[in-house]
């Protein structure tokens, strides 16, 4: 496994995802997701992204049962707080519920999952500094904001900062705005549907499916392999299908030549 950093912890670059696993909840589609999060993490893949959302809370409470036999220091979980909740006590209830679910004393990152009008976003951000500080959250940030609102954001905290954006980053869908804006300063960004819902796994995108035959390797690794290039970035491919979560592991340990990384970075969503 590569490594990045966040706040002096090393994150896997290639993670899981848990969003939208599966509805309705059933005792089959709970096991399945179990299966799926004890598989990743023994691939090494140890970072696991969740939300107080996905699942209304049984998510985190299928990954608190998953998590049991692997030591809690080994593991790099991220949780997120949902629109209704963002305001200082409400964030502050949303983590300790997250937690409770989780098993866990503490989270490694926590976010506000995505901006909303009715949000106080000056109290949920004191909050989520006051959770840093109290070690709940060892780092704290934010998903799917603007750059404005990222600032925004930063204005509000006094000993903390933001650790992490998380954002929809793939070939054919992304904000560049966002990740210089990210690697500026620093800060760790977390692609989210690096696969563009599974278009980026199969054939039908020319150059990818070029590169793919040119590097012996499968259109989602080859996907996968140019966005862990980029410095600042780390991703969180979802799949409960224990064969592409395996697969997804053949984006590590080679390089494409520049020009087709270049060649990947222009590439537009007509292609």
């Amino acid at each position: 496994m590569e490594y990045r950093k966040i706040n002096g912890t090393k994150i896997p670059v290639i993670g899981i995802g848990t969003w939208d696993n599966g509805e309705p909840f059933d005792a089959d589609v709970a096991r399945k997701w179990k299966d799926a999060i004890t598989y990743a993490m023994e691939l090494g893949m140890t970072h696991i992204d969740t939300a107080e959302f996905y699942g209304n809370g049984l998510t985190e409470q299928i990954i608190g049962e998953a998590i049991k036999p692997f030591k809690r220091e080994d593991l790099f979980i991220t949780s997120k707080v949902w629109t209704n909740h963002l305001d200082y006590k409400g964030t502050l209830n949303a983590l300790q519920a997250s937690l409770k679910r989780l098993k866990t004393k503490y989270l490694d990152l926590y976010l506000i999952h995505r901006p909303s009008e009715q949000m106080n976003l000056k109290e949920t951000m004191k909050a989520l500094e006051h959770l840093q500080q109290n070690g709940l959250a060892r780092a704290i940030g934010v998903s799917n904001f603007t750059k404005k609102q990222i600032l925004e954001s930063k204005e509000y905290l006094d000993r903390s900062d933001i650790s992490a954006v998380q954002n929809e980053y793939n070939i054919l869908n992304r904000n560049e705005d966002i990740l210089d804006f990210c690697k500026s300063q620093k800060i760790l960004f977390i692609a989210y549907r690096p696969l563009n819902r599974g278009q980026l796994s199969k054939k039908g995108v020319d150059i990818l499916d070029r590169l793919a035959e040119k590097y012996r390797k499968t259109q989602s690794q080859a996907a996968l392999n140019w966005l862990i290039s980029k410095p600042q970035v780390i991703t969180i491919p979802k799949s409960t299908n224990m064969q592409h979560l395996a697969e997804n592991l053949g984006c590590l340990g080679w390089q494409m030549d520049k020009s087709d990384y270049n060649a990947l970075d222009s590439i537009s969503k007509e292609a």
